[in-house]
């Protein structure tokens, strides 16, 4: 455990969005990012590392790759990568979610129009309203979707990259802030306005349900992230705190009192323990978090680091561990943290770059705020 919080380093000021900066996707098979904004462009980074020469070290490089005029009529709220890094699919407020593709090399040589590596072959409608978030699931078979209407729609993936709607749900009674899949399985999660957390599963007998709802916020969960190994749900809120979740079996859910959920088949009995509220370390809302492997050779981080930030435009990282005789006791330590990460900005939107190839621990993370910059930490 370090003596006191060590200092996050500025690797790269990412400049070119003419408004805010909402969201950021990390491509997971190629060496690129994505971010979207209020001026309803898409922009690629990608970065590459390169010698430093004198320390005989390396340093990671940033340049700007593609800018994708995304063609939506609003803002782009949110990017998601498929699995295979292959599409990105956009969601705006003009209530629509865009489908993304690379134009390949050979078919890209052939073309002499000056349009760009990316375009558009899709896209998907159904929200009345804006439409706030987007998630592909870890597998690529379905991507979500949820918007101010209240609704999370999920689509199912097929072949040729064709999407059918597999299922509307309206579970919430507000606005959905946020949408994340399950890194393992086809488990959905999203957050509300209305300061819960819903959790989907595609049940045999029932299609797509919500099999449980989790109530612990005060206020509007605007993010959730969870850990690498999937037992582990992260919440951020309009609260100021950030709740960690630990998913339990159904004799663990008896043990705590914690009533069995019944609705579908294939996981009852199961629940989501509130385990830890982290808290006290943020002074306006929180409005994301992001949870990454941690450094192996260090157990205070044995379950991750957790990446947070806000309106008060501070960044923060936790380190994450548990007892060894009970999951839900977590300790959490501040590893290292920076103030005013985007000057008087408030920061929307923080992700770790993906673990190396290598299998290192994920040492980049980027953030975007009202500034209308991206910028890298290491």
């Amino acid at each position: 455990m370090p003596a006191q919080p060590q200092t996050l380093r500025k690797l790269a000021d990412l400049q070119g969005h003419a408004e805010t900066v909402w969201n950021l996707a990390w491509n997971p098979k190629k060496s690129l990012l994505a971010s979207c904004s209020t001026d309803k462009d898409v922009r690629l980074y990608s970065y590459k590392k390169l010698s430093s020469g004198i320390s005989g070290g390396s340093e990671t490089v940033f340049r700007l790759e593609e800018v994708i005029p995304s063609g939506h009529k609003r803002t782009v709220r949110c990017v998601s990568w498929s699995p295979t890094g292959d599409i990105l699919a956009t969601s705006s407020f003009d209530s629509t979610v865009g489908l993304w593709e690379h134009i390949p090399d050979d078919i890209r040589s052939s073309m002499s129009d000056g349009s760009p590596d990316w375009e558009c072959f899709g896209t998907l409608e159904g929200h009345e309203s804006e439409c706030k978030s987007v998630s592909f699931s870890y597998n690529g078979n379905f991507l979500a979707s949820c918007g101010r209407d209240k609704s999370v729609w999920i689509w199912e993936v097929h072949p040729d990259a064709d999407f059918e709607c597999a299922g509307v749900l309206i579970e919430h009674t507000q606005d959905v802030k946020t949408v994340k899949w399950h890194p393992k399985e086809e488990i959905l999660a999203s957050a509300s306005y209305d300061n819960t957390i819903k959790l989907y599963i595609d049940d045999p007998y029932y299609d797509w349900v919500c099999y449980d709802t989790l109530e612990a916020h005060d206020s509007t969960v605007w993010s959730l992230s969870f850990s690498p190994c999937g037992r582990y749900l992260a919440s951020a809120s309009d609260d100021l705190s950030i709740w960690i979740w630990c998913r339990l079996n159904a004799d663990d859910c008896k043990k705590r009192g914690i009533k069995p959920r019944e609705k579908a088949s294939n996981r009852e009995g199961e629940g989501w323990y509130p385990s830890y509220r982290i808290k006290g370390h943020f002074t306006r809302p929180i409005y994301s978090v992001s949870w990454a492997a941690g450094d192996a050779s260090d157990p205070a981080q044995a379950l991750g680091k957790i990446a947070a930030a806000g309106s008060d435009g501070k960044i923060l990282i936790y380190y994450v561990s548990m007892s060894e005789h009970d999951p839900c006791d977590i300790s959490v330590q501040i590893g290292a943290q920076v103030e005013h990460a985007h000057g008087q900005a408030d920061i929307n939107c923080i992700e770790w770059a993906p673990a190396d190839r290598d299998g290192a621990a994920p040492c980049m993370l980027a953030s975007a705020g009202d500034d209308g910059e991206v910028r890298i930490w290491t």
